[in-house]
């Protein structure tokens, strides 16, 4: 069957679902397990579509009213663009399609890429690490439509935008939404800049979602970020609700916010006023003027891995998808960066490992992507990855340090700071001791754990070998 066959047929198969939800709203969900289970048979899934379908069947279990809620409250357009965009060509094909570039092309390919459109924002939030890069770069319409189009050929259907504040460039980013009506597109924002006539525009597309960052409540989040930002965002999450359109939030938890931020009182404010999920991220030291005092201690990041476990609970947590980007490394394998499973193009073209990892050896604007994948630097993650076999210390920077130093100065990259260039041996100066202190904390959670194997270990083949029950 032909891509654009599949996707017809997909189409189609969704329509009888969400025809089948109107009579018996369970069954019809149930039915889109089983296309997923028939369609990505024979393929290494971690995924239990058996206990799907029993806590799907189950109407006092948080999995069936969070669906309940999604079919009540998402758009219909909406609904279907994301079942076929992030379903169908994001996970279906795309997985399929990217397996076997890997092989083809012996280096990493991501599942997602993440551009900055621009570097200009309306806020100046305290600690923000994208400040760093100063205000007055940007990618054109052409350059992110062109590493769209050599990552479809990849097999990447999902892409995000951070900056800046991408939506400084929102009639660009729906212009891409609309020439690449089979992808999917995620904007990280500080939500001030939603109004009326954008939400009218991804209703129409159907296929742009939002993660609004969010520190708190009106007085957490707007010592940070200014005055009247909180309500602000309260507002577009109000619009975004009325509209019927996917979003979540995007939270950085720190040592001054962290009980905060994972409240009770928190999550209800977020599932009352539709967000779909919450993606929590480790204040990181990058930048020559950080503040270190802002990283959680060792039992603050403690409870985090405890308490986001909690929140995320299908069976019977609030109803919010929630990710620690530090505390799940053992759900994906470690880091995902470098390509494995994302990497970063900034507002100057570079592609970085990571949003967070500013150092480069590639740019859009002067190698093709696949060049970019291949460049010294990505190539050195894929040799090293996963950096620590406890995938509660997954990172090269914070948890490993030396490591990253190591990699950086073998390939030579540079730092892709314009304004202030920090050298890799300050970054990861800053790091030593977190690292030092978390160690005995992440052998303790990891030892007391129960791992699971994955069916698919996206590591370099030779890793793979030699550290099969990697977990």
């Amino acid at each position: 069957m032909t891509h654009a066959a599949g996707r017809l047929a997909f189409s189609k198969a969704i329509d009888i679902a969400l025809k089948e939800v109107r009579k018996n709203r369970e069954e019809g969900v149930v039915k889109l397990i089983d296309l997923m289970e028939k369609y990505m048979s024979g393929e290494k899934l971690d995924v239990d579509y058996d206990k799907a379908r029993e806590m799907i069947r189950d109407k006092d279990c948080t999995l069936n009213k969070y669906i309940n809620r999604i079919i009540d409250e998402i758009d219909p357009h909406v609904l279907k663009t994301t079942a076929l965009n992030l379903g169908y060509e994001a996970f279906f094909y795309g997985t399929r399609t990217i397996r076997s570039m890997r092989e083809v092309h012996a280096c990493n390919i991501p599942w997602l890429i993440l551009m900055d459109p621009t570097s200009a924002c309306n806020l100046h939030c305290t600690g923000c690490w994208a400040a760093e890069y100063g205000s007055r770069l940007n990618l054109s319409f052409e350059e992110m439509d062109n590493v769209i189009v050599q990552g479809k050929e990849l097999g990447i259907y999902f892409y995000m935008f951070t900056g800046g504040e991408p939506l400084v460039r929102k009639d660009d980013i729906i212009r891409l939404c609309e020439k690449h009506h089979d992808c999917a597109f995620l904007a990280y924002t500080n939500g001030t800049l939603v109004d009326e006539a954008l939400c009218d525009k991804m209703q129409r597309v159907g296929n742009l979602y939002l993660a609004i960052s969010l520190e708190g409540f009106a007085g957490i989040n707007d010592l940070r970020r200014g005055e009247g930002v909180f309500e602000r965002v309260m507002k577009a999450m109000e619009l975004l609700k009325r509209h019927g359109l996917v979003f979540g939030t995007s939270i950085c938890y720190t040592s001054k916010n962290i009980e905060t931020v994972t409240s009770d009182e928190f999550i209800d404010l977020l599932v009352d006023n539709g967000s779909r999920y919450a993606l929590y991220f480790h204040y990181m030291p990058v930048g020559n003027d950080t503040d270190v005092s802002l990283l959680p201690t060792m039992q603050q990041r403690e409870y985090m891995y405890t308490k986001v476990r909690e929140i995320r609970n299908m069976q019977h947590g609030k109803g919010l998808f929630t990710m620690d980007f530090q505390n799940d490394g053992e759900f994906v394998g470690g880091c995902i960066a470098g390509g494995r499973n994302y990497f970063h193009i900034n507002a100057n073209g570079d592609a970085e490992p990571c949003v967070f990892i500013h150092y480069s050896g590639a740019n859009i604007r002067e190698n093709t992507l696949l060049e970019c994948l291949k460049q010294p630097l990505f190539m050195a993650y894929r040799d090293n990855q996963p950096f620590n076999d406890n995938h509660l210390r997954p990172c090269p920077m914070l948890e490993n340090p030396e490591i990253l130093q190591r990699m950086v100065k073998e390939t030579g990259a540079k730092s892709t700071d314009l304004q202030s260039p920090e050298s890799v041996e300050h970054l990861c100066a800053k790091c030593h001791e977190y690292a030092r202190e978390w160690a005995p904390h992440a052998e303790k959670l990891w030892n007391k754990s129960i791992h699971m194997e994955h069916a698919y270990e996206n590591y370099k083949p030779e890793r793979c070998k030699k550290d099969e029950k990697i977990s």
